[in-house]
């Protein structure tokens, strides 16, 4: 017997955890309970985290969370609690399962099986964000080596223990050459590893609309934390629905299931939700816990309902469909089809599936890490050439104003006026020759930007590893 803590959720939560649940004991599900509660009712009482500590006690206890969709609670102050929950819990991979039920539920990609692995702890999902002018707002993607390393290498050993053939990386590289070129690196150095397996790298707007147009190219896609969000949405929709869609988020010691889509407060209360999604994580749940008989007898008897055209209002088509049925009676005829076998359908047989065991990442080797300059940020109201005079005027020992960028585009020296500016200029300070600088000359720096009333609103320092520059170029420069 497997203790699991459960959470309804908001919204359709409730309606489909208790259908989803029904269905799993009347599998015979060796499993036991521990109801938490989180999401909108616990925000709403004062709790801006959404969980309580208690809550948390349950998840770290039992190391296994199927959770029902929740509601964050609109207006600043909410963090995303699926976003907290990931990261706190170290649940580095999202594994979103996307495979067509043609005929029986519509969809222009009836040989569509693709699997999303995305990456859950890093990107612009790290949520750091600040406004610095009255125009400009940032937010800091932030990619780890270590942290590619850990999803590149899960979809790779995902692939092997499940009889894929290939693995795709998307990126935009081309562009992102520090963070997304990073990510694509390491892919290719761990594909080295897997020669039995397939590899390719796209870049992520043209893989996109492959994927949308001949998902049957792909088998595994591994994807950054942005990209595999909203790619795995798309994936699921292009099979036939994304209500249908389950996932498992997975880490180190804790591991947590969940359908992909959100609360739907709209349909909340009217039996009509289709519990499919929620189930599929179970199901994935279940295998993940050792509970492989009960997964397989479950995911059979779901084939076997959809095949029979008996379907919830998301997916019913007159066409196809035999009968209408709300949440409850959906539950119902899934368990009434428990111990049957699709017809049409592969059927479901996981004896086979070998253990999954969470890969090892290496340690990184020390590089040599060198100061050679400084970005400064500044708030003006001002052309180029005007703030470049007033910078050359405070400017103290050897470094030097190499370059002022707008939004990323070099527009001194030699910028264009028909180039559009903000009011958020970068302004890069290097020695002449690549020399190395020394952190008391930055200070230096700030300090008589300071005396010449330059709103200085953030550096950043500009290093080379092992003689490699790590940081961008001005775009134009």
């Amino acid at each position: 017997m497997t203790k699991i803590t459960i959470a309804k959720g908001d919204g359709i939560g409730p309606e489909i955890m208790d259908a989803t649940l029904k269905i799993l004991f009347a599998a015979g599900a060796k499993i036991e309970l521990d109801e938490i509660q989180v999401g909108e009712k616990v925000y709403l009482s004062g709790n801006t985290s959404g969980i309580s500590q208690d809550a948390w006690g349950s998840i770290l206890t039992n190391k296994v969370f199927l959770k029902a969709p929740i509601t964050t609670p609109q207006g600043g102050g909410y963090k995303s609690l699926n976003v907290t929950m990931r990261k706190t819990l170290g649940l580095y991979a999202n594994v979103r399962p996307c495979k067509s039920l043609h005929p029986y539920v519509k969809t222009k990609h009836p040989v569509m099986d693709t699997v999303i692995v995305r990456e859950n702890e890093e990107d612009l999902y790290a949520g750091i964000e600040h406004q610095q002018t009255n125009d400009v707002i940032q937010c800091l993607k932030l990619i780890s080596k270590q942290g590619s390393e850990k999803i590149i290498r899960y979809a790779f050993e995902y692939a092997r223990v499940y009889g894929r053939k290939k693995v795709t990386c998307f990126t935009k590289d081309n562009i992102m050459k520090q963070t997304d070129g990073a990510f694509h690196r390491i892919f290719d150095e761990v594909a080295k590893e897997y020669p039995d397996i397939e590899n390719e790298h796209w870049i992520i707007d043209i893989g996109a609309a492959k994927l949308a147009d001949t998902p049957e190219h792909f088998d595994v896609i591994v994807m950054q934390n942005l990209y595999g969000d909203i790619l795995s949405d798309v994936a699921a929709q292009i099979t036939g629905s994304v209500g249908m869609a389950g996932s498992s988020n997975i880490g180190a010691s804790c591991a947590m299931f969940e359908a992909i889509h959100g609360s739907a407060p709209d349909i909340a209360g009217k039996d009509i939700a289709n519990p499919s999604g929620l189930l599929q994580g179970a199901i994935l749940m279940l295998k993940h816990i050792g509970e492989r008989e009960a997964a397989e007898k479950i995911q059979n008897a779901w084939l076997r309902t959809i095949e029979e055209g008996i379907h919830t209002a998301d997916i019913y088509d007159e066409k196809i469909s035999t009968k209408k049925v709300g949440t409850q009676a959906f539950a119902d005829a899934v368990i009434a089809n428990l111990g049957k076998e699709p017809r049409k359908f592969p059927v479901a047989n996981y004896a086979g599936d070998a253990t999954f065991k969470l890969p090892e990442v290496s340690l990184l080797k020390p590089s040599i890490k060198e100061l050679v300059g400084v970005d400064v940020f500044v708030d003006a109201e001002c052309s180029a050439d005007s703030l470049a005079e007033k910078l050359n005027a405070a400017q103290v020992d050897d470094l030097k104003l190499i370059m002022i960028t707008n939004r990323g585009v070099k527009v001194w020296p030699g910028g264009f006026k028909e180039t559009f500016c903000t009011n958020h200029w970068r302004c890069r300070y290097q020695i002449e020759g690549g020399a190395v600088v020394d952190k008391k000359q930055i200070i230096s720096l700030l300090t008589s930007l300071n005396e010449h009333q330059i709103d200085v609103i953030k550096t950043e320092n500009l290093y080379n590893f092992d003689g490699k520059a790590g940081y961008s170029l001005g775009q134009g420069q």
